[in-house]
């Protein structure tokens, strides 16, 4: 075939001699996604424990977690804290990113290290310090002290993403708009941003699902009204194994899946 032949890299080495790494990206793959798709099926599942290949195939679990006011409260909970944390944080991100990228301060690397703390440090070392924090400022349990938690781990994600794309931009560009008599912030809006705005979408999709998906920082900020979805969901697996389970994880696995295809589809260029 003429496409083993053909140059996988600018370096002519060909997709015959990479076959090998192809093998071996699709052994990895396989062994990451079957721990996940094995849920699937689970979920569709009669039985009243979790069983892998179903006996019996049944909506069962579905229904039982749309009719549960407990379930649908704490899924309201986690995509509220999702989207509010989507929206404080990838503006303060993208601002902190933009604002690191093109300062003149010799120790600037230190900053952008201070900033990705939260990326390094244990989930559960931020959650116990937010706890003891909350506890005074008595945020413990309501909405806003759970986004102000999620933001804390959203903004290191999102400077990543940012902080990438303004590195492969031409800054002389704004540089040109300002020196025009444009003012540094429509400069940005006109000229830096409509060219990483991929990178912001991108970032804003996974600040969302850094919340929506979060369970640790939630055992200890989040509870009663306020309960996330993963929070109720641990709490469930430690009283009891409920199938119901299987069906809100394929469904977060949905969710999930999907933002990340759209976010794909909207960063492909247009054809005219």
């Amino acid at each position: 075939m003429k496409w083993f032949s053909l140059p996988a890299t600018d370096t002519q080495i060909t997709h015959k001699s990479r076959l090998w790494l192809y093998g071996l990206a699709i052994v990895v793959m396989i062994f990451l996604i079957i721990p996940t798709l094995l849920v699937i099926p689970m979920s569709f599942s009669a039985s009243q424990y979790l069983e892998f290949p179903p006996r019996k195939w049944s909506f069962k679990w579905y229904e039982t977690y749309f009719n549960s006011s407990a379930w649908m409260q704490a899924t309201a909970t986690s995509l509220k804290a999702g989207l509010l944390t989507a929206l404080l944080a990838t503006p303060l991100a993208t601002m902190a990113s933009y604002g690191l990228h093109t300062s003149r301060f010799k120790n600037v690397k230190w900053l952008w290290m201070l900033l990705l703390t939260p990326m390094v440090v244990p989930h559960i070392l931020i959650g116990i310090g937010v706890f003891y924090a909350y506890v005074k400022l008595k945020l413990v349990n309501t909405l806003l002290g759970l986004v102000l938690a999620h933001c804390m781990l959203a903004i290191p994600v999102v400077m990543l993403v940012v902080g990438s794309a303004l590195k492969s931009y031409d800054m002389d560009q704004e540089r040109v708009a300002r020196s025009l008599g444009a003012s540094p912030l429509y400069a940005f809006w006109s000229v830096t941003l409509p060219q990483i705005k991929f990178s912001v979408v991108s970032g804003a999709v996974l600040a969302f699902l850094t919340s929506f998906d979060e369970i640790i920082v939630a055992m200890f900020v989040s509870g009663g009204d306020n309960s996330t979805l993963t929070r109720n969901m641990f709490n469930a697996l430690r009283d009891q194994v409920d199938p119901t389970i299987a069906a809100i994880s394929t469904i977060i696995v949905l969710i999930t899946s999907v933002l990340l295809i759209l976010t794909q589809y909207i960063g492909q260029p247009k054809s005219n």
